[in-house]
């Protein structure tokens, strides 16, 4: 199963192919860092590392459809094949990478991702497509991706029925590492194809009697054990067989059908006693299990064997009862899944909190069929058919929650609009208050009066209020006419105004340049406002006249989403019909198989039931003799 972490890894990979050379200290395995150039890849990169990846992609589409990712064209494109693959669009995603390394790329970097191209291929059923990715690899893969390139190709030989390619490959694997077990069980399953038992009972014995490390190990040693007690069983060799049958633990997945080879090994040796004990065991297990199914009829077969004929009977009649019962409850369910309620409550229980391949059913629906369920996930069609059912349901709403916003976007652009048109008459008699011409005509006149000032050095001009009063009243003492008289006092104040006079002038001639500046200053700031001031209302008037072709484009843009929103919503309803009734298919395709082989077992179990009527009538009617 691909995984987001690989999914990631994957990113990351090719990104540091596409990325500068890095310092020769840096961390092998570290990812180049990222540089955000631009704010829109930001906002992608966020989402897709808080794993919220629908929101992630829709971004990135719609950043793309608007050229705002152009400092990130080839990372944004990387992405989106990560995005593409998380949502199991396998294709779209090749096409993307193999476009990417199709030139000036890393070795290490393009063998490593045709290795991965090559899995997901494989995994999607696409058995030439892997082949030929793997063909693509070259020789700069590191060890312990190259063994796990060589079991995927050894794996792809024996899914074609290439036997002796796959021994050839996988017989002289080197080392007791977990990849070696794995090309060991690999090894004796293509020799037990190709007919050559004696090697595969020697290999998958050994493999059965390992000691394993981990749990994947020892479901691996259950797994070699059940395949080579089974294979020596269907050879005539029961008493071979049952111990490395009985080596099968007893709570791990290949227990049931473990546990129904050891009590037909004990059949096969007459050791009929014996036989009842697993069987007995499995009695009690889930009904759904062959196995299981299976050891129902086997228990009053064995007890026959051994002329309880009574008690066979009553078992018999029990697995008869037991079958019509689980038949009736396989009915039911087929019904509550063509109805369709299945899945609707399978969606409402279930919350959409993520979405994509790496997805997991923690819990399974409340009611009958939930049992069922289980047996149906088990199955990798079935699950992927799920999450994608999931993924169309997830859009839908997602459609829908966007459709109940195209209203309020709506209500708001009606809000703008009517704070527009209630403002613009105020907007329009503020402008026309507004003398901006006049202000700049003064402002020129204003320039050239401070000219002619500092031609003729008209310092009075500059003078302030105060300056200016003070000036007038010495003025006007100077013309006061008892000063013009010829007396020793007149001539004394006619000598202070004259002082004052030149004090008061001293002083303005002093702060005469300094005031000019100041002046000029203020001038050319009031010209810059006037220009900007200028320039805004230019902008007033372009925005009064655009701002109803603005308004026009947003209702076209507002109002068009709608349409477009249900009709995508059409579409997404459409596939998901599509898809339920393809899960439908699947899941009563399932039921109806189990239904069938509980139609075999019953009349096998009836006929066995009459045999034994037939038996005892036989014995009764010898002892009446």
């Amino acid at each position: 199963m691909i995984t987001r972490h690989a999914i990631v890894v994957c990113y990351f990979l090719i990104l540091a192919s596409l990325a500068p050379a890095t310092p020769a200290f840096a961390g092998k395995d570290d990812p180049a860092p990222i540089v955000v150039e631009e704010p829109h890849y930001g906002e992608v990169l966020f989402y897709f590392y808080q794993e919220d990846y629908f929101p992630a992609i829709v971004r990135l589409l719609a950043a793309q459809e608007q050229g705002q990712l152009e400092a990130h064209a080839g990372q944004a494109e990387l992405l989106k094949g990560g995005l593409y693959l998380s949502y199991g669009h396998h294709l779209e995603a090749a096409e993307i990478f193999e476009r990417l390394l199709a030139d000036n790329v890393n070795p290490e970097i393009r063998d490593r991702t045709w290795f991965f191209l090559a899995k997901i291929w494989r995994q999607r059923g696409y058995l030439d497509k892997a082949q030929r990715a793997l063909d693509n690899i070259g020789s700069d893969l590191p060890e312990d991706v190259r063994r796990e390139a060589t079991m995927l190709q050894a794996q792809l030989l024996i899914d074609g029925g290439q036997y002796d390619q796959a021994i050839a490959l996988l017989q002289d694997w080197k080392g007791r590492t977990e990849w070696s077990r794995y090309a060991q069980f690999n090894l004796g399953v293509a020799l037990v194809r190709s007919g050559r038992m004696d090697e595969a009972r020697k290999i998958l014995a050994e493999l059965g009697d390992m000691d394993p490390w981990n749990e994947e190990l020892t479901s691996l040693r259950d797994k070699a054990n059940l395949a080579l007690g089974y294979a020596l069983l269907q050879s005539g060799q029961p008493h071979t067989a049952k111990p490395l049958l009985q080596r099968v633990r007893l709570e791990g997945p290949f227990s049931n059908k473990a546990l129904l080879g050891v009590g037909w090994a004990d059949a096969e040796l007459d050791r009929y006693e014996r036989a009842l004990v697993p069987w007995m065991e499995l009695r009690g297990r889930d009904l759904l299990d062959p196995a299981v199914q299976e050891s129902m009829l086997a228990i009053p077969y064995a007890l026959a064997q051994l002329d309880s004929i009574s008690q066979a009977a009553d078992h018999y009649l029990n697995a008869i009862e037991a079958f019509y019962e689980e038949a009736n409850r396989i009915d039911r369910t087929i019904g509550h899944i063509e109805s369709g309620r299945f899945f609707d409550e399978f969606i409402t229980d279930d919350p959409l909190d993520s979405t994509g391949w790496y997805w997991r059913m923690e819990v399974l629906p409340e009611g009958p069929q939930a049992r069922y369920l289980f047996h149906l996930l088990a199955t990798h069609e079935f699950q992927e058919g799920l999450k994608n059912y999931r993924d169309l349901n997830y859009l839908w709403n997602n459609l829908d929650r966007w459709q109940q916003s195209v209203e309020v976007y709506a209500n708001m652009l009606e809000t703008r609009r009517l704070a527009y048109e209630e403002r613009l008459p105020q907007v329009r008699e503020a402008l026309a208050r507004a003398d901006i011409d006049g202000m700049v005509q003064r402002k020129l006149e204003y320039d050239a009066l401070l000219n002619d000032i500092e031609r003729s050095s008209d310092w009075l001009a500059l003078a302030n209020k105060r300056e200016f009063e003070m000036w007038g009243e010495i003025t006007s003492l100077e013309k006061t006419p008892a000063l013009s008289a010829n007396i020793p006092e007149a001539e004394e104040v006619r000598d202070k105004i004259k002082l004052l006079k030149g004090v008061l002038r001293w002083g303005l001639e002093k702060d005469f340049s300094d005031r000019l500046w100041r002046i000029r200053r203020d001038l050319r700031e009031t010209g810059e406002a006037l220009v900007e001031t200028q320039r805004s209302r230019r902008q007033v008037d372009d925005s009064m006249q655009k701002q109803p072709l603005e308004f026009r484009a947003f209702d076209e843009r507002v109002y068009g989403l709608e349409p477009r929103i249900e009709a995508l919503k059409m579409r997404v309803g459409d596939a998901m019909a599509e898809q339920r009734a393809f899960l439908q298919a699947i899941a009563v395709g399932e039921l109806q198989a189990q239904q069938r082989r509980l139609d075999t077992y019953t009349v096998q179990a009836r006929f066995a039931l009459a045999a034994i009527y037939d038996r005892a009538s036989t014995i009764t009617e010898a002892a009446v003799k």
